[in-house]
């Protein structure tokens, strides 16, 4: 008697086969999300920093009045 051709056989491989896939699918999606992370982070580190103003009334006091 062969039973891996019985319809229960094939929905338990199959479901074990979908939960193994799902897991790696994650794995993966989570290490291109961390190294899109790690590129963003590097983008913005490389922006210059604009230097702030210290003097005069343009920029160095802030309106607290509605």
């Amino acid at each position: 008697m062969n039973i891996a051709n019985t319809p229960a056989v094939q929905a338990a491989t199959a479901a074990a086969q979908s939960d193994t896939a799902d897991q790696v699918n994650i794995m993966v999606l989570k290490k291109a999300l961390d190294t899109q992370a790690v590129a963003a982070l590097g983008l913005i580190q490389a922006l210059p920093q604009p230097p702030l103003a210290t003097q005069g009334s343009v920029g160095t006091k802030v309106n607290t009045f509605v």
